[in-house]
């Protein structure tokens, strides 16, 4: 378990700024993460990588000459938000465009798409790529759903050695494509991690047995057998990764190929080097030559004890960039030619100016105390409900739901104050509220969260007072927004499954002429059945998606989540029934209609 910390909350940037310390010949500290010290070479394409804390050297461990240009780092297992990325970007910049690279997850796919889009408007031109190589977590029809793992490794460096070698940025993206597309990961684990401040692991293994498929955020496995001799694991992850080969090779005899045996967390370097052993023999007796392996930690999940092995099949040209020298804080191969530093970047990331609005009516700061009641009482469920929504995501999820949800609400309230305080409207108080949420709690739920506030704050605007009909079209947009974002449909089993049928029927009641409470009232009931009803479904999105058939039977975390904060905000808004149903339904269970409540089975 992780021992050594102070404010779990404040773990992930206390880490990161003891990291740039130790490390300021190589990298220095920007908003959001860190970029070389030296700078980007003028006319070099940018490589910036990037994902949650809690998986060093991956990421902040790989800026350097032959590797990153710079990384974002976010909150523990949780994807940088869109403006660290972008900040941690624009820093890197060097003027020939930036290539954003990141493991395959819903959190780091929303928010890196959504930070290009913001750098395309700076005029920066940029690229994405999510890295896929863990074969556990789809089959080979489906490779674009698989997760990034150690693979993140040889596909990052292939594309930094292509940008140190001033190739332009289509170029670049086009070997990060095919070194992805050479590249396999699989792997297994026999306990799971413990966040900083958590008693007990995101996930536990039996006695003597092994976790088989596990991903590298505290995800179960998707699988259990008896735990192996070291040779045995060599043998399972030797034999499952040469069961497919890429698509242009036909057996593995003769084919030359970057291994990399990666511990992740708490498995020491001789128990790697005594499964390397056999890995190297095995992988001898199929003919393959090794080129340049790496024995180590490399891509981590914390104190998970577990390994992964990743083969990076190689043509002439992908071997060249593996072989190719590299300095960075916990990556170094070969000797990189000097470089003095850069006269400075062309874009410094910009700080935020929270002390001025825009201007609003008195109407709209009327408006702007109930949005604040109703964050209020968003922060005060979540933090009610935040072991609860823990326990629902680590059925088949990482188990970080409730931490994140608590984190991203914290931030939207503690801003939501801050432009109150400063007079804005309704509208400017949901902008700030859904920029901080996004920003402090990374992942997808921070995304689609931050979507929401800023969907809802950007129709009701700060000149009028928002009725029944103006609340009923921001939820509506902001459902769209979601549905665009993240690409979930009804019956995917996640928060769209709730947000859909509760911006239908607020609709529905705004245009039959309810006022907003008993309009939002039938909608929030409509959202705890929907919400329920998740239980019964197969996950298609997410995290949850590799172990569908452990959900059924529990509600979807983010449904459920979204159930309760409607409920929450009816109770805050003017003239709303408190009654029993509406007002302690965070802390009683019992509700007037037995379709709506939640699933008890976490």
């Amino acid at each position: 378990m992780t021992r050594l910390f102070n404010d779990p909350a404040a773990f992930a940037d206390e880490a990161l700024e003891g990291f740039a310390a130790a490390h300021r010949g190589w990298v220095r500290p920007v908003t959001g993460g860190v970029v070389r010290a030296a700078g980007t070479p003028a006319g070099q394409v940018a490589v910036v990588v990037g994902g949650g804390s809690g998986h060093y050297p991956a990421f902040s461990g790989l800026v350097g000459r032959g590797l990153a240009h710079g990384a974002a780092v976010g909150n523990v297992f949780a994807s940088p938000s869109a403006r660290q990325i972008r900040s941690v970007a624009r820093s890197a910049h060097g003027g020939a465009g930036v290539l954003l690279m990141y493991g395959n997850y819903a959190g780091d796919v929303l928010h890196f798409g959504q930070a290009a889009e913001r750098l395309a408007g700076d005029g920066i031109e940029t690229r994405t790529f999510a890295v896929t190589d863990d074969i556990s977590s789809a089959g080979p029809q489906e490779s674009a759903k698989r997760r990034g793992i150690a693979g993140d490794l040889p596909v990052f460096k292939a594309a930094a050695a292509a940008a140190e070698e001033g190739l332009p940025l289509d170029e670049v993206l086009r070997i990060a494509e095919h070194a992805n597309a050479r590249t396999r990961s699989f792997g297994i684990a026999f306990s799971g991690c413990t966040l900083p401040g958590a008693d007990h692991p995101l996930f536990t293994v039996p006695e003597a047995r092994m976790a088989v498929g596990l991903g590298i955020h505290g995800e179960p496995g998707i699988g259990e057998e008896s735990l192996p001799t070291a040779d045995e694991a060599a043998r399972l992850m030797v034999t499952a990764l040469l069961e497919e080969l890429p698509e242009d090779v036909d057996t593995p005899a003769g084919q030359r190929a970057a291994v990399i045996l990666n511990g992740l967390g708490s498995v020491k370097y001789e128990e790697l080097f005594v499964v390397y052993r056999k890995v190297a023999a095995l992988l001898g007796n199929a003919g393959v030559d090794i080129v340049d392996p790496e024995v180590g930690e490399l891509v981590t999940s914390f104190d998970m004890a577990g390994v992964s092995l990743t083969l990076t099949w190689l043509d002439d040209r992908l071997e060249q960039l593996w072989r190719a020298p590299a300095d960075a804080p916990a990556y170094r191969k070969g000797a990189p030619a000097p470089q003095e530093a850069a006269a400075g970047a062309a874009f410094v990331a910009e700080a935020t100016d929270d002390t001025r609005v825009p201007a609003a009516t008195e109407r709209s700061r009327a408006a702007a105390d109930t949005v604040l009641a109703a964050l209020n009482a968003l922060a005060g469920t979540v933090d009610t409900h935040a072991g609860e929504l823990g326990r629902i995501d680590a059925v088949a999820g990482d188990g970080d739901h409730g931490i994140g949800m608590q984190r991203g609400s914290t931030a939207a309230l503690r801003a939501a104050v801050r432009a109150h305080d400063l007079g804005a409207g309704a509208g400017t108080v949901l902008v700030h509220a859904g920029d901080a949420w996004a920003d402090r709690a990374g992942g997808t739920s921070g995304a689609l969260w931050g979507t929401i506030l800023r969907a809802l704050g950007t129709r009701l605007g700060d000149q009028d007072t928002p009725d029944a009909e103006a609340v009923a079209r921001g939820v509506s947009e902001a459902s769209d927004a979601v549905r665009r974002l993240g690409g979930a449909e009804v019956g995917d089993k996640t928060m769209v499954d709730v947000l859909v049928p509760f911006a239908g029927t607020l609709a529905e009641a705004a245009a039959a002429g309810d006022p907003l409470p008993e309009a939002w009232r039938r909608a929030a009931l409509a959202a705890g059945r929907a919400a329920a009803a998740t239980a019964d479904l197969l996950p298609r999105k997410g995290r949850a998606r590799p172990h569908a058939e452990k959900s059924l039977g529990t509600p979807d975390a983010g449904a459920h989540s979204l159930a309760l904060i409607t409920r929450a905000v009816h109770g805050a808004l003017p003239d709303a029934p408190h009654d029993r149903h509406q007002h302690d339904h965070q802390h009683d269970h019992q509700h007037d209609d037995p379709s709506d409540q939640p699933s008890d089975q976490h």
